[in-house]
């Protein structure tokens, strides 16, 4: 009996529905289909070219623009913007401008970063326990939940009292705080998934467990879990910025949009409120211009469950 082609099951052969992410499929038509959905969404868009911007802002700007990173200069302390310095000075001498390039830097890479290792790591053990589902599965999830029911703000004040801050130490933190919500979103999507005929047929095939998650599963609720790490990358900038008010922060000369917004809200009410404003709209910016996106991707991911 020749084999069955993994993938190709269609509504007319008897056995099932195609799934949504054939393994069969092309990447290409895959990208293909979703980049034309992605075409017509114009807010998805202006998300997207506005991250892009901001990417470009931090980390071309300072090779175009001078900084001034670690020189301090007291006579300079507090200016406000002029045509040798656009937005001023911080309290330490340096020119605004080139902190908020600088500080964006590690703003972006703790997004970045807490939204592809959460992601990554939650889809992995979201998709093991729903997949196996049992005894096993129980246990996965009630760790979920002993982890969620930790309070956020108590274990980064801990964190701070024991270690020292360092982007590495900032990213790890957000990340373990992070994760547990793509596991549960990615469970349910699995213990779905796992019923569908193409995958008993993979079973019945003698797959392995490990091809079948990976194979079948888990690029099933890739464009879901996007969605997700967008979400998760804007959720990271806004605690990063927020725990700055804690002390978990990169140590100084670096800096960071939440220090800036941080040291802007102390000096607000001497009037030095160019210190307060452009990381606050920085702030803003990225985190509206990533909702967007994901909203986009949503959409996107919307399109492709039609076609099933």
């Amino acid at each position: 009996m020749p084999e069955l082609p993994t993938g190709t099951l269609t509504p007319t052969t008897g056995v099932g529905p195609e799934p949504p992410f054939a393994p069969g499929d092309l990447p290409a038509r895959r990208l293909g289909r979703m980049l034309t959905v992605a075409r017509d969404n114009k807010l998805a868009t202006a998300g997207l070219i506005t991250t892009i911007g901001l990417t470009l802002f931090c980390y071309a700007g300072p090779l175009l623009y001078h900084t001034n990173e670690t020189g301090t200069n007291l006579l300079l302390a507090n200016m406000p913007p002029s045509a040798a310095h656009p937005l001023g000075t911080t309290p330490e001498g340096r020119d605004e401008l080139g902190q908020l390039m600088v500080g964006g830097q590690s703003t972006l890479e703790v997004g970045f970063a807490v939204a592809i290792l959460g992601t990554a790591f939650g889809m992995i053990w979201g998709a093991i326990a729903g997949y196996i589902g049992g005894i096993f599965d129980a246990v996965l999830m009630r760790v979920v939940d002993a982890l969620l029911a930790i309070p956020f703000l108590f274990f980064i004040v801990l964190l701070a009292s024991i270690t020292t801050p360092s982007l590495l130490i900032i990213i790890l933190a957000i990340t373990a705080a992070s994760w547990e919500s793509t596991a549960r979103l990615v469970r349910g999507e699995v213990l779905s998934l796992r019923t569908r005929d193409y995958v008993e047929v993979s079973r019945q095939l003698g797959a392995r467990h490990r091809h079948t998650v990976f194979r079948h599963l888990v690029p099933n609720v890739i464009g879901t879990v996007v969605v997700t790490a967008t979400l998760s990358m804007a959720d990271a900038i806004l605690i990063y910025a927020a725990v700055a008010f804690l002390g978990l922060s990169v140590p100084p000369p670096a800096t960071s949009w939440g220090d800036l917004l941080t040291t802007g809200i102390n000096n607000l009410f001497d009037g030095y409120w160019w210190q307060l404003w452009p990381p606050a709209f920085a702030i803003v910016l990225i985190v509206l211009a990533v909702n967007v996106l994901g909203d986009g991707m949503h959409d996107m991911v919307e399109h492709r469950l039609e076609r099933r």
